[in-house]
């Protein structure tokens, strides 16, 4: 879609809009130092022609892929003293139409690097758009910067995205004489913890937030990634599931859970009405261990995986979800333990390099919880009532087939919200606060089911290319999560639907629409109307 047609499209999306604003000021360092003064140094200050492109590329080992056809913008990069011995860089779209409207992006994992591809996103909506580094260049799984940088952790943790919020709204004031009317957030993942963290600590920051997936609890999430690994290690146990398995597991799940919403399509959509029955997977008493079936040893292994990790006779984290099988081999096929968990514990808890995920124990999980490092987690849910009050809004959304932070976990973060807001009950979250599920949907982004994902959510455009932003051919906001918590939050429209697409070649939308169907607030369960085209939105509802 040419960057033209796609603005048209918006625009009449957004007739909420509050009036745009034109910057006369120059896109200059000088300028924007003027604006910032002594609080942050101006790295540089580039203006960006209609249809051109910005970004590090490859020195940024985060987001080394650039965005492309940029609508007319100032791209600034900052940076900013944390500590005398942190820092933190970032990134600024100001675009040359300005609808008054601000949006800080996330990041992932715990890389760094400023998120200019889905900054590049946010800003053709019009949003004046920031994103930061959180301190370092890494790529998504290396922490070891973190090693004895207490300081560094501090900017990953909560500091670089608060200081980001902050600067970013003074920059966009500053450049375009006029004030900010609705702040906007919007990430998944880590994106995700660190959204809920900011709303946590400064309840002013954001109108409304789009939150996929979140890794809320990182003391206890990063624990139970080694664990969950060390039920499928040591490579030569009796007890390991080869990774070559893993897609009969996954086909197993699927003839057993498929049909249990009433509705045999390739998808599982109910696996919580699953009555998964494992002996299926067994080894017949007189067959010799093989690559087709598995031994009451690995059995175990896959029970394991499913259930809820249970440390020192305690809940600590959910286990993974029945479809989420398509990706176990992310956590589970190595020799040894991502080092999402494993480094995690070296780099941040133990500050030891030197520990193996051999001597790892029950009681790390609850070490990491005392501690905290760098106050990381998003978990004081009470403090969300002053977000609340002031009006703000949340759409969270997670995948059911994510294999890399459990499906249950966001579930978790809702039960304990409604426990500390809402008096146990879910209800009462709903004024302001709606968790979506997605059936089929894996990490963040994509699908091992032919299932529909995408609503232009975190992260979700850049899965489809450089230059693609809200939904493709439905660019409003019964498709656009954005569009929808947008609304929300201007009209006091609630979302009580986001119709998801998938296409043909699921991150190809010029390869047809495939499939769309209507995700549903919890509790609401997307119900098949048990007649209609599978296919279509209109045979689906919110029961």
């Amino acid at each position: 879609m040419k960057l033209e047609k796609a603005q048209s499209l918006l625009l009449g999306a957004l007739t909420f809009q509050t009036g745009n604003a034109t910057s006369n000021a120059a896109c200059s360092v000088d300028a924007f130092a003027a604006i910032l003064g002594s609080s942050a140094s101006v790295v540089s200050a580039v203006k960006v022609d209609q249809g051109g492109t910005y970004g590090e590329g490859t020195a940024n080992l985060l987001y080394p892929t650039n965005p492309t056809n940029l609508p007319s913008l100032c791209a600034v990069t900052v940076k900013v003293a944390s500590s005398p011995s942190s820092s933190y860089r970032f990134g600024v779209f100001l675009p040359e139409t300005w609808n008054s409207r601000f949006l800080a992006v996330g990041n992932g994992g715990f890389g760094g690097g400023i998120n200019w591809l889905d900054m590049g996103q946010g800003v053709r909506y019009g949003h004046t758009v920031v994103s930061t580094d959180t301190g370092h260049n890494a790529t998504v799984g290396d922490n070891t910067w973190a090693l004895n940088n207490p300081e560094a952790v501090k900017d990953w943790g909560y500091r670089a995205v608060h200081g980001t919020v902050e600067l970013g709204k003074r920059i966009a004031e500053g450049y375009y004489g006029s004030e900010i009317k609705y702040s906007y957030y919007m990430g998944g993942s880590t994106g995700g913890r660190q959204g809920l963290k900011e709303a946590q600590i400064s309840p002013e920051s954001f109108d409304g937030m789009v939150i996929g997936a979140p890794a809320w609890w990182t003391s206890h999430m990063q624990p139970w990634t080694t664990k969950v690994a060390t039920y499928n290690l040591p490579v030569d146990g009796p007890n390991r599931v080869p990774p070559s398995f893993f897609p009969l597991l996954e086909k197993e799940v699927l003839r057993q859970c498929d049909g249990v919403d009433g509705l045999e399509d390739g998808i599982i959509t109910r696996p919580d009405l699953c009555n998964f029955d494992y002996t299926t997977l067994a080894c017949s008493g007189d067959t010799a261990v093989t690559t087709t079936c598995l031994t009451p040893a690995q059995i175990q292994t896959v029970k394991n995986v499913h259930s809820p990790y249970i440390a020192d006779g305690k809940f600590a984290f959910p286990g993974l979800e029945l479809s989420s099988e398509s990706q176990w081999s992310f956590l589970l096929s190595d020799s040894k333990p991502s080092t999402f968990g494993d480094g995690y514990i070296q780099n941040f808890v133990l500050n030891d390099p030197s520990w193996s995920w051999e001597s790892y124990t029950d009681s790390l999980v609850w070490e990491a919880d005392a501690l905290d490092p760098g106050s990381c987690d998003a978990d004081d849910h009470a403090a969300l009532s002053s977000f609340r009050d002031r009006g703000g809004r949340i759409v969270m959304y997670h995948g059911v087939a994510d294999a890399l932070i459990p499906f249950g976990s966001a579930g978790l973060f809702y039960d304990k919200t409604a426990e500390a807001l809402g008096g146990g009950d879910h209800a009462g979250l709903a004024d302001w606060f709606r968790f979506f599920e997605v059936p089929g949907m894996q990490h963040v982004v994509g699908t091992a089911e032919d299932a529909p994902w995408y609503f232009a959510g975190a992260n979700a455009a850049g899965a489809l290319g450089t230059d693609v932003y809200s939904t493709p051919g439905f660019e409003d906001t019964r498709h656009d999560v954005l569009l929808a918590v947008m609304e929300w939050v201007e009209k006091g429209k609630p979302v009580d639907e986001i119709v998801a697409t998938t296409w043909t070649k699921f991150n190809d939308h010029s390869s047809g629409v495939l499939r769309q169907r209507p995700l549903c607030p919890f509790p609401k369960k997307q119900t098949y109307d048990g007649k209609g085209d599978e296919k279509v939105p209109g045979s689906f509802y919110c029961k």
